[in-house]
């Protein structure tokens, strides 16, 4: 790294900053480019402001070139004009994860999928602390690795939630290695199925003999790659008995290495839903190959309660309970959402497409939800899609389908005048949220603190 005199970065999210500050703490000459303007940025650029950083603001000019390294952000595309240029001209470019890869001493668990990835990513952290392990975890999940690299020593051991944008660039493949499921997500960025499925598999590509694979046996993409492994490999199967972890009977259990133990009955463990259990199941494999023992695994798998925005619950008001999705930003996520629900539903649904089918969601739509709010860019698109799916079922007029515009507070409002007590008010959008929030999270906040005050006025 002591090469890079000079370098460009391209995108000023999360990641963009940490890695500014990182490089120019260590005397790095630094540019930062973003399609933003200086207004938007405004907090970003500020907290930057005590180092000497040269922002190109509205646009990706070509001086960006003039670099040793360009590092690119994981929501830039790589196909963007200056990017293949800089291929053409023979500039490295690289990013904050690929960097961290290369300066973490510790060994790193690398967690990805579609879908699951956070509340598995912090499952496995918390059974190795629980074990007495030093434990790092972030990524596309806490914080950029890159912030906490020097304090990382050679006996900690690190946790990387990783997307499917920030597995593009790298050149080194985690120690223990997971891919959770692949379903099709950001098919506007990736363009295919097939560059997608390549960009996940980079977290297997550059593993070796010593190196551990923990996959997915129910998946049918994942289950493709187990031949392709060149270190240990341990399934995880809710269908079936693997090496791994897998369900007999009603209890968790784990098997490797020519032994098996029990690990913990399914009616103890907090989180709900099938693909929780999945999860579950997940994290109890990439923690045996961690060597991490069932014990550890066991107390976290029946305490974890889940995380902010997935099928967080929020409060009941008047016997009708609200649940907090906002991460449901695909319409898999709102599926796995609406399968974990067994009360009547009424979904507040939209946001932003990402390109991936709606007919699969729109089927279950009219199957389970009673009442449907929609807001956001992706309201018409999925009126749409739900309305080819009741026609198709014979089912007119269910769900009941309202507009709220652009408006969320409106779109609470008429869930809670639809709602009748022991329904679920379930905001799970089924798009990400850049239509009209700054993440996901942002979103998520903004329903918690709408619910909150329903009914302050009677």
């Amino acid at each position: 790294m002591g090469e890079s005199k000079k370098v460009s970065i391209i995108g000023l999210g999360r990641e963009g900053v940490a890695l500014a500050r990182f490089l120019a703490q260590r005397g790095t000459t630094v540019t930062v480019s973003d399609l933003k303007t200086k207004e938007e940025l405004a907090e970003r650029i500020g907290g930057l402001s005590e180092f000497l950083i040269r922002f190109n603001l509205e646009g990706h000019p070509w001086s960006l070139l003039e670099a040793d390294v360009i590092y690119v952000s994981p929501g830039v595309p790589q196909d963007i004009p200056l990017l293949v240029e800089a291929r053409k001209r023979g500039i490295p470019i690289s990013s904050e994860t690929r960097l961290f890869f290369n300066l973490c001493p510790a060994p790193i668990i690398g967690i990805t999928g579609s879908s699951g990835k956070g509340t598995t990513a912090s499952l496995v952290a918390q059974i190795l602390q629980r074990a007495g392990r030093k434990t790092y975890m972030g990524g596309n999940i806490g914080f950029p690795l890159i912030e906490k690299v020097e304090e990382i020593g050679p006996e900690a051991i690190v946790v990387a939630e990783l997307s499917s944008f920030q597995l593009e660039a790298l050149e080194r493949s985690p120690h223990i290695a997971s891919i959770l499921n692949i379903r099709p997500n950001h098919l506007d960025r990736h363009k295919s199925m097939e560059a997608y499925m390549a960009a996940k598999l980079n977290i297997l590509r550059y593993q070796t003999v010593g190196d551990w694979a923990i996959l997915n046996k129910d998946d049918t993409i994942t289950s493709q790659f187990i031949e392709r492994c060149k270190g240990g490999v341990l399934l995880f199967s809710r269908k079936e008995e693997v090496e791994g972890a897998f369900i007999r009977g009603e209890k968790v259990f784990i098997r490797w290495g020519g032994g098996e133990e029990e690990v913990c009955h399914k009616k103890n463990i907090q989180l709900f839903g099938e693909h929780n259990l999945e999860n579950i199941l997940a994290a109890c494999a990439i923690s045996a190959a961690a060597g991490v023992p069932p014990e550890a695994m066991a107390i976290v798998c029946t305490t974890f309660k889940g995380l902010e925005h997935r099928l967080e619950f929020v409060r009941e008001l008047k016997g009708v309970f609200y649940y907090n999705d906002s991460l449901g930003t695909s319409p898999d996520r709102t599926i796995a959402a609406l399968e974990a629900i067994d009360k009547p539903i009424v979904l507040l649904g939209g946001g932003r497409n990402k390109g991936l089918s709606l007919e699969g969601l729109a089927n279950l739509i009219v199957q389970k939800v009673r009442y449907l709010v929609l807001f956001g860019e992706q309201a018409t698109l999925l009126e749409e899609a739900v309305r080819k799916a009741q026609s198709k079922s014979g089912t007119t007029g269910i769900p009941v389908i309202k507009h709220a515009g652009d408006d969320l507070e409106k779109a609470v409002r008429l869930a809670f005048e639809a709602s009748q007590p022991g329904d679920v008010i379930l905001f799970s959008p089924a798009g990400s949220s850049y239509d009209m929030y700054r993440d996901f999270a942002e979103r998520g906040e903004h329903f918690k603190d709408l619910v909150r005050k329903l009914g302050e006025n009677g």
